[in-house]
């Protein structure tokens, strides 16, 4: 799950060049003489350092248990775990030159950084020289691991969005498959009392809600960010304005401030008060891990609810199936004691197909190579499977790797709320001044 802020995650984005800076260089991660023997007996004994984002219990244990193979294998190896490390921790580690030998980070927005200051090593070399095809994982994993020809990170678990519908309150309708159709059912099933109030929400079109950025959006009308040249994309990508466009009219139809007020009075993203759990809205946009969510909350557990792909432009029905996808990454951060070690852990936890299947089995996250994602062990009700499909899609997409993901989001994210509020009377002015602000940032960073 990705629970790690985007305040947090932008905080490492600022320190990682400075803080690799004028140290001195790492053991080499690059391609080795091939030993003769077994792998588990060319390396010799060491204890490695791993660091991760997993915070409860169950989650730390069940990423031990993915790791107990790995132990069997090498022996002579002992792992050390940490858990709930997020970015800032990392970064102030390597900065310090006491960084672990591996880390894992549960968002992706700091990847290009990492690749690019040198703070995470290129793992390209060892990649090749142990034969591995990274065609085993979807091309939208690949993308969100590596940046401008560096892959300094390999894809462990990933995060597919969907939609979420309540079967009792959508009353025998079948689950949206276009914008008009989403539109069309949200005016249906939104329940109002007297005054016009909002007592049951078909679907919250606001950019505001929980898990509908505009990054999760994006992929239903086909956006891209950015250009073949790096610049933003925003201003001039009619899909933007296509889905605004769309958004903006069911906001209006609810009325912002009705909206705004329903939004605001709802429950805990995380919590058992989550509005869906309480039959307060119909259809949600959410990631794979809400059905380990719901199973595991004593309340919402019998909730009669399935999922389905987000609704896409009804004149771009060949995107229906996809979606976004982002995930956990994992790799070995500059001044690792023993990085080829480390790269035998990391290859352990990113392609063993077994080690895949336990995490996501304990977890509910969705396993990033075909292998797992088609293994008989794997378990994979059709709500769950949905988000297999999704992720396996050929038009999946996700957010390109830039220096500057944080800033990038949180601009448009801001530009979107003022829109939504009615604040933008030109929307296309507005969404060309978006394009400045990012272009302007990727300038100071020297882009």
């Amino acid at each position: 799950m990705r629970f790690v802020p985007l305040a947090v995650a932008g905080l490492t984005a600022l320190v990682l060049t400075a803080c690799t800076a004028g140290k001195e260089p790492a053991p080499s991660l690059g391609a080795q003489p091939k030993p003769s023997g077994s792998a588990s007996q060319a390396l010799p004994a060491a204890t490695l350092e791993l660091w991760h984002g997993f915070a409860t219990d169950a989650e730390a244990k069940a990423f031990e248990d993915s790791i107990a193979a790995f132990s069997k294998k090498f022996p002579q190896i002992t792992v050390k775990t940490k858990k709930g490390v997020q970015d800032d921790q990392i970064t102030a580690a390597i900065r310090g030159g006491k960084a672990p030998d591996v880390a894992a980070s549960f968002t992706t927005d700091n990847v290009a950084q990492w690749c690019k200051s040198g703070a995470f090593q290129d793992l390209t070399a060892v990649i090749k020289q142990d034969g591995i095809d990274l065609s085993v994982l979807p091309e939208a994993s690949r993308a969100y691991s590596e940046f401008e020809g560096k892959r300094c990170t390999m894809p462990l678990l990933a995060d597919a969005y969907g939609l979420y519908y309540n079967r009792a309150l959508m009353k025998g309708s079948e689950p949206p498959k276009t914008l008009s159709e989403l539109t069309e059912l949200t005016k249906k099933l939104t329940v109002r009392d007297a005054n016009g109030d909002i007592k049951v929400a078909g679907f919250i079109p606001s950019a505001q809600y929980y898990e509908n950025s505009p990054s999760h959006l994006g992929p239903m009308v086909g956006a891209k960010w950015y250009n073949d040249d790096g610049t933003s994309a925003i201003g001039s990508d009619p899909a933007w304005k296509q889905l605004l466009t769309w958004q903006k009219e069911l906001v209006d139809w609810y009325g912002y401030d009705k909206l705004e007020k329903f939004r605001k009075g709802l429950g805990d993203e995380w919590g058992a008060e989550h509005p869906f759990f309480k039959g307060k809205v119909a259809m949600i946009l959410d990631g794979e891990w809400r059905n380990a969510m719901i199973a595991n909350d004593p309340k919402a557990k019998s909730l009669d609810y399935g999922t389905a792909p987000l609704p896409v432009a009804d004149d771009k029905p060949d995107l229906y199936g996809s979606g976004f996808t982002a995930g956990t990454v994992i790799g070995v951060p500059k001044g690792a004691k023993n990085p080829q070690h480390a790269w035998e852990l990391i290859k352990h936890l990113t392609t063993d197909t077994d080690s895949l299947v336990t995490l996501s089995n304990a977890l509910r996250n969705v396993p990033t190579t075909k292998a797992a994602m088609e293994s008989p062990n794997l378990a994979k009700d059709d709500n769950f499977k949905t988000f297999l499909d999704i992720f396996a899609h050929p038009k999946t997409s996700t957010l390109p790797a830039n220096v500057n993901s944080v800033f990038n989001q949180d601009a448009f994210s801001t530009f979107m709320a003022s829109w939504e509020k009615g604040q933008v009377k030109d929307l296309d002015a507005g969404l060309k001044e978006v394009d400045k602000r990012i272009d302007d940032k990727m300038k100071l960073s020297g882009g």
